[in-house]
């Protein structure tokens, strides 16, 4: 072959090298992203699982340096003590905590799909953490899930909550029940193992409800005859009244030894339905929340106990609760419990004592820690039953604790 044919030939395959030299290149650095890909992919696996524990705060790494937006989202306004109680002292221990911080508030008028849109709304609209009484516990799990996504943590307040919450105050549901349980088999007194009984439990969408039932359950078991019970759909007295009517129907006006309900307005249907079947003594029934009008209804011995929740303790611990985990800090030094819901195990948890109320302790109890004053109480329908109880002097002024 003649020179100038060998460069010709030489020429023509050079491109071909190259390509493949530059192919070869591209496929090595394909093996090295790969390769890179999968140590990343391992690593962030890895910090994943850690991260699991950092995420029950819910604050995923969001730490507010100035003043907080804080949601603060409410059941209903129709039982007393939210309005009265829980909102205000809410307000006021956030203000004390921290004077530029802000609280939105919202009242989901029992209703879940309201509340649903409330969170959401929230979250659109800027807010740093949410301090939530849940309606229905589990129909909020989505919405709590969508605030967590948002870097907004969750304090579940009164009631426990689905989904990543970051934290729980309560009472200790389960000694609500036995409260009431013990009180009632004192009333019911030698007689109780022949007595029967009607329980007026909560809503079933309250996860406290169950938990008030359970423990009033575990004192009741095997030392009284539980005749009826029934569910109270949304806590509303009137479906308490109905339920009480159907059971006096049952089991006849004088088959009733005693009735087990759930809260002071569930007690006010109850004891209406007693009224209008006549059916005189009435016997004991047992409440929560201590509402003025179910401590009035103690002394004009309708109703025989209610049980005492401080609320101001409750309120305060959610605020501070709140600031914290919106300032991104943990509530190790808040949290004296931990509890789990179905989703989140291991939740910051406050969970205090109630307090068993009847007419003998109503002034060591309600007025002395300032819930109410004599005179809120002792109206002039009830002078007689407050002179009884020791809460009026015979003159008619008050005689405040001490």
């Amino acid at each position: 072959m003649s020179r100038s044919r060998m460069r010709r030939a030489m020429s023509r395959s050079r491109p071909s090298r190259v390509l493949s030299r530059s192919r070869t290149r591209d496929r090595l650095r394909a093996a090295v992203a790969v390769a890179v890909g999968l140590v990343l992919a391992v690593s962030l696996a890895a910090c994943g699982k850690a991260a699991q524990i950092g995420e029950r705060m819910s604050v995923a790494g969001t730490h507010h340096h100035g003043p907080l937006r804080i949601g603060l989202l409410l059941p209903e306004n129709e039982i007393v003590r939210f309005e009265r109680f829980d909102r205000p002292l809410i307000q006021q221990r956030v203000k004390q905590l921290c004077p530029r911080c802000t609280v939105s508030y919202s009242s989901a008028q029992h209703d879940p799909a309201a509340q649903r849109f409330q969170i959401e709304a929230m979250i659109s609209n800027g807010i740093d953490v949410l301090i939530l009484d849940a309606v229905d516990g589990k129909a909020v799990r989505h919405s709590v899930v969508q605030a967590h996504r948002a870097h907004v943590p969750v304090i579940a307040y009164d009631r426990i909550a689905e989904g990543p919450i970051s934290g729980y105050v309560s009472f200790d549901g389960g000694s609500v029940g036995r409260l009431q349980g013990e009180a009632l088999l004192r009333a019911l007194g030698p007689k109780a193992r022949s007595s029967r009984i009607v329980m007026m439990n909560g809503s079933s969408t309250d996860p406290n409800a169950g938990w008030f039932e359970r423990g009033a359950r575990s004192v009741l078991r095997g030392k009284v005859k539980i005749a009826k019970s029934y569910e109270t759909v949304g806590w509303r007295p009137e479906n308490a009244n109905r339920n009480m009517s159907a059971a006096i129907a049952a089991l006849g006006p004088y088959g009733i030894d005693g009735v087990l309900a759930a809260n002071d307005g569930l007690a006010s249907g109850v004891i209406t339905a007693l009224k209008a079947a006549r059916i005189h003594p009435i016997p004991p029934v047992t409440g929560q929340d201590a509402e003025v009008a179910g401590i009035q209804r103690i002394l004009a011995g309708e109703q025989y106990m209610t049980v005492y929740k401080p609320f101001k303790p409750e309120a305060y611990t959610a605020a501070e609760m709140a600031i914290a985990v919106g300032h991104g800090r943990s509530l190790d030094g808040i949290a004296t419990h931990r509890v789990n819901n179905s989703t989140t195990r291991g939740i910051p948890a406050v969970l205090l004592e109630p307090v068993a109320v009847t007419v003998h302790n109503i002034k060591s109890t309600v007025i002395k820690d300032g819930l109410y004053r004599v005179d809120q109480i002792c109206s002039k329908k009830y002078a007689d039953d407050c002179r009884k109880a020791g809460l009026i002097d015979p003159d008619g002024s008050p005689h405040d604790a001490e």
